[in-house]
């Protein structure tokens, strides 16, 4: 059984609402969606959550660590449990920007020993980064969340099979993955990947929606073959037109 998520962006109860029943009703297959803390939104993740669980099996929010004071963990674990989330996506987080808001110096690595600790059945997914710091050092960091107690990873959005065939060599047979993968169809969002994440694209990389949704196809085929996840993270597309040429075209 496919294992696949979708990534929507929290801008607003209305507009979240809109989009969780578009692809809730459209696409059978896809259980799961995983909703980023975005600090210039209102609308937390985990509040995000609920709104998704009368639709999806799953609604997995991101935990950013540098909002997260250890010493007032139980005030976390709680916003999970009073909204029956049993899922989290621990990440470090971007600073803020705005001046003056209060963040702590709690990494990822630490964030998620304390859930352990605290919610020994809580599952736990940490992010991978594949672009922005040396493979060596991404991959010592990975396995130190693991020995923390994470279940496994959620990455970067990936643009190339050949690298995904790295990391997934890198990261080992049994760890749980669920790749990333985001539409790019624009010239200014390829520059704003390259120059805000690190990314190379591959030669000749196709801005075409079609070619795009082509490779989402592929990396679904990839994971499926490694008993993987896939989520999709159509930040700037419609995501039922999006997701129609990828999930209704996929073996």
């Amino acid at each position: 059984m496919d294992r696949i998520s979708a990534e929507l962006v929290p801008r607003s109860k209305d507009s979240l609402s809109s989009e969780l029943a578009a692809v809730g009703d459209r696409f059978a297959r896809l259980d799961t969606v995983n909703l980023p803390d975005l600090e210039r939104f209102p609308l937390r993740s985990w509040d995000a959550c609920a709104l998704a669980r009368p639709r999806f099996a799953r609604a997995i929010p991101h935990l950013r660590a540098l909002d997260v004071d250890l010493a007032e963990l139980g005030l976390w674990t709680h916003r999970l449990e009073a909204r029956a989330l049993d899922t989290v996506i621990v990440v470090r987080g971007d600073p803020p920007q705005r001046p003056g808001r209060l963040v702590h110096p709690t990494t990822s690595v630490e964030l998620i020993t304390a859930l352990r600790a605290a919610v020994p059945e809580l599952r736990i997914y940490a992010a991978l980064d594949p672009y922005r710091r040396p493979l060596r050092v991404e991959l010592e960091d990975a396995h130190a969340k693991l020995e923390a107690g994470a279940d496994g990873f959620f990455t970067q959005p990936y643009f190339d099979l050949r690298l995904m065939e790295i990391w997934a060599d890198a990261v080992g047979e049994g760890t749980d993955v669920y790749w990333g993968v985001s539409p790019v169809t624009r010239a200014a969002s390829r520059r704003y990947w390259e120059t805000k994440n690190g990314v190379v694209f591959p030669r000749g990389f196709d801005l075409g929606l079609a070619a795009n949704q082509a490779f989402g196809r592929e990396a679904l085929a990839f994971a499926r073959a490694r008993g993987h996840g896939v989520y999709f993270m159509p930040i700037r597309e419609d995501p039922v037109v999006y997701l129609e040429g990828v999930l209704d075209d996929a073996d």
